[in-house]
């Protein structure tokens, strides 16, 4: 689905002038965009060279989160806000004005008049309607249907020489591209989760560690290596 007036190369280039400038910029959510409403606002805080997937870095409004977005998931051109009708007036009910009863006939005229012959009564039973059921209401958030939240996912990578990043997926969409983590960092945070996840996080960074110790050995033993040929040299 291609979202009404998403950002073009035109935007985009605009959009680099003045970020480079330092002016703040705003944009819109399209219907396109996923985990956040269409219509909200967003920051740009930045845009990649190459223009390519999910480019667009930029800070929803009211968080202090960045994600990465696509042109089409992006606009420029503020969404047109529904006004709200006032109430229709209320018309006072109608005045029911009940009918005269009729004049009672005298006694002479009760005696001089025939009767009407007997009527066999006949029972009427009062019509009974079942109450009509109101239809449900499909509950909603801010006047729109409340959106299914998407899984998260949150991916730990490490080198071979010990660097670790992380990345985070809302549903289908990456919304943080793999960045660097320190590894104390990560050894903190290896303490508070199940001991098999501690356990293999611990045993990659004791591996790095001796990695490290080995280089460093190396590093040392090449070093003294120069300083005697120095020596040498300089005696």
């Amino acid at each position: 689905m291609v979202a009404p007036n998403p950002l073009s190369e035109q935007d985009l280039a605009e959009a680099r002038t003045e970020l480079s400038a330092g002016k703040p910029l705003t944009v819109w959510f399209t219907s396109a965009a996923v985990g956040v409403p269409a219509n909200g606002s967003a920051k740009v805080i930045s845009i990649d060279d190459v223009a390519e997937g999910d480019f667009i870095q930029v800070r929803p409004a009211g968080t202090r989160d960045t994600m990465f977005c696509s042109p089409n998931e992006l606009t420029r051109t503020r969404p047109t806000r529904k006004r709200v009708q006032p109430p229709a007036e209320q018309t006072p009910p109608e005045r029911i004005v009940p009918p005269e009863s009729p004049r009672q006939p005298s006694a002479h005229s009760l005696e001089s008049a025939p009767r009407p012959p007997a009527q066999p009564e006949t029972m009427r039973h009062p019509s009974v309607h079942p109450p009509e059921k109101s239809p449900e209401r499909t509950r909603s958030v801010g006047g729109r249907s409340a959106a299914r939240p998407a899984e998260v996912t949150i991916t730990l990578n490490a080198t071979i020489d010990g660097e670790w990043t992380v990345e985070v997926m809302i549903g289908k969409k990456r919304t943080v591209r793999p960045t660097s983590v320190q590894p104390a960092e990560v050894a903190k945070a290896a303490r508070s989760l199940p001991s098999a996840v501690a356990e293999a996080i611990e045993s990659s960074l004791e591996a790095a560690r001796q990695r490290q110790l080995e280089r460093v050995e190396r590093l040392r033993a090449e070093l003294e290596v120069a300083q005697r040929a120095l020596h040498e040299l300089s005696s």
